[in-house]
């Protein structure tokens, strides 16, 4: 296995529209043995998840993972607040971004490293609705011109 190598479990698709990442950070998470099988099977999704600085520890709020479907009892709380595993370094230094700049940190990916669940948390500033505009322009413009290409090389 490469270096670097990761599967991909879901994407945030709608941080990507409204917001504009400016740096990523790599956090592993505290979970519970049914939440990482649910997350195998990609029972969960973002909603509006983000992430909190709370006396000096990451959470991750708003991740709905779904209830294990071959757990009995000891099935976990799909709503709660999520533990992220990161250096103290970090966290200071996205404290202060945060504060400073008026910045906020939302997860962007889940994804398996190893045998390890990793959540990428990125540092994102607020798009405005011009901006949002004008991403979807290029969106439609790309899947214009591909079509385009698809078409002319029949």
């Amino acid at each position: 296995m490469a270096k670097d190598s990761y599967t991909l479990l879901q994407k945030n698709r709608k941080a990507y529209f409204n917001y504009e990442v400016v740096e990523d950070f790599e956090c592993g998470i505290s979970l519970e043995g049914t939440e990482v099988k649910s997350l195998r099977a990609n029972r969960f999704s973002f909603g509006d998840a983000y992430v909190k600085i709370q006396n000096g520890s990451l959470f991750l709020v708003s991740l709905h993972v779904s209830a294990y479907s071959h757990a009995s009892m000891g099935n976990h709380d799909p709503d709660r607040e999520r533990r992220l595993l990161a250096h103290k370094s970090e966290i200071k230094r996205m404290r202060r971004k945060v504060e400073e700049k008026g910045m906020t940190l939302v997860p962007t990916k889940i994804y398996l490293k190893g045998n390890l669940v990793k959540v990428q948390v990125s540092l994102c500033r607020g798009k405005q609705a011009h901006d949002k505009r004008n991403t979807i322009k290029e969106r439609d413009t790309k899947r214009d011109m591909r079509r385009e290409m698809k078409n002319y090389n029949r």
